[in-house]
């Protein structure tokens, strides 16, 4: 059975998303980028919402971009080889291979993907991670939390929910981020 991980880039008041502005520095560090690129390596499905999906889609041609360094080609790689599924009731189509489209978040069908697959999968955007963690179906956080404090925006964690969480790992980098992995209880 797969493990569910919910991961993010968050400020250090809890943060996914800033109301204005972006969440801080740290995270384009190249310490910090080839740390993601391992960490992240044996993730087979990726489930996103429109608005990620479309961020993300950028590793799909990043490759072609020239002077490209070696970790950032490495996570292209990497994104390429994994499945995608885009959770959304507005995309018409996906620029993007080994990607699908769903209309509607199923926690059944995320159980039964769960269930099937030999890999883990991520939950990334903080809206459709809310309805993960509200369904108990993440098994592991990852927090990348920057030095910034943006007052406001989408929160990591959803309100009206109350997590035991156990800290299995934590590491500060260089440039100030700090990695936290937690584990549900």
């Amino acid at each position: 059975m797969s493990k569910l991980i919910y991961s993010m880039i968050t400020s250090l008041d809890g943060y996914a998303e800033a109301a204005e502005g972006d969440l801080g520095t740290g995270a384009q560090d190249q310490e910090v980028h080839t740390f993601i690129n391992d960490l992240f390596r044996p993730v087979g499905t990726y489930l996103y919402g429109r608005r990620m999906y479309e961020t993300m889609v950028y590793w799909e041609t990043a490759h072609s971009e020239p002077d490209q360094p070696p970790h950032i080609l490495q996570f292209a790689r990497d994104w390429q080889a994994a499945e995608k599924i885009v959770y959304s009731t507005t995309l018409e189509s996906v620029s993007s291979a080994r990607t699908r489209i769903e209309r509607t978040f199923d926690p059944d069908a995320v159980r039964k993907l769960k269930a099937e697959t030999d890999h883990d999968l991520t939950v990334d955007g903080p809206n459709l991670a809310a309805q993960a963690v509200a369904a108990g179906l993440v098994d592991e956080y990852h927090l990348f939390i920057t030095t910034s404090v943006v007052g406001g925006g989408t929160r990591f964690f959803p309100d009206g929910v109350r997590l035991d969480l156990e800290l299995v790992e934590e590491r500060a980098f260089d440039s100030g981020l700090i990695y936290a992995r937690y584990r549900a209880r």
